[in-house]
């Protein structure tokens, strides 16, 4: 019997957003790294996603350990669908944030909402860690998490 195959990691997730510029600018405020930026487009790239006629602006996004990784794709053709309000709360349905971790979410709070950023919450749990949400352009919600006692 075959030995069954085993997930090695995630690589990274999909954010589609409209204002790359800015959003890449966000992410980079908060410490992840532009990995590299490409231009694709073609008939093998529209098979790939279900899509014809694609044409898109990849940025993709680094943590400084080389872990985790978000990609931003802004769609040039076929336009864009936008799913719902941009402020939509946490609470929707489908994938509502990603979580970082941070050495001092105080300071990345504070820069953070500094650049326009809006806190929707914080709060500590135990004495364990500290959490932070905030909404960053286009609605994108991050989570914060700091490690106490560390």
């Amino acid at each position: 019997m075959a030995a069954k195959s085993k997930l090695l990691r995630m690589d990274n997730v999909l954010l589609v957003v409209d204002d790359l510029e800015s959003v890449k600018a966000f992410f980079i405020e908060l410490g992840m790294e532009l990995e590299g930026e490409a231009t694709v487009e073609g008939p093998l790239v529209g098979r790939l996603i279900g899509l014809t006629d694609v044409r898109a602006t990849l940025a993709m996004m680094r943590t400084p350990d080389g872990h985790g990784g978000i990609e931003l794709d802004k769609f040039h053709t076929p336009n864009p669908i936008r799913f719902g309000p941009i402020d939509a709360p946490v609470n929707t349905l489908g994938f509502r944030r990603v979580m970082l971790v941070v050495d001092d979410i105080d300071e990345v709070v504070a820069r953070m909402r500094a650049h326009g950023s809006e806190i929707i919450g914080e709060m500590q749990f135990e004495d364990t860690n500290r959490l932070a949400y905030i909404r960053g352009p286009e609605g994108i919600i991050v989570g914060l998490s700091e490690q106490l006692g560390t």
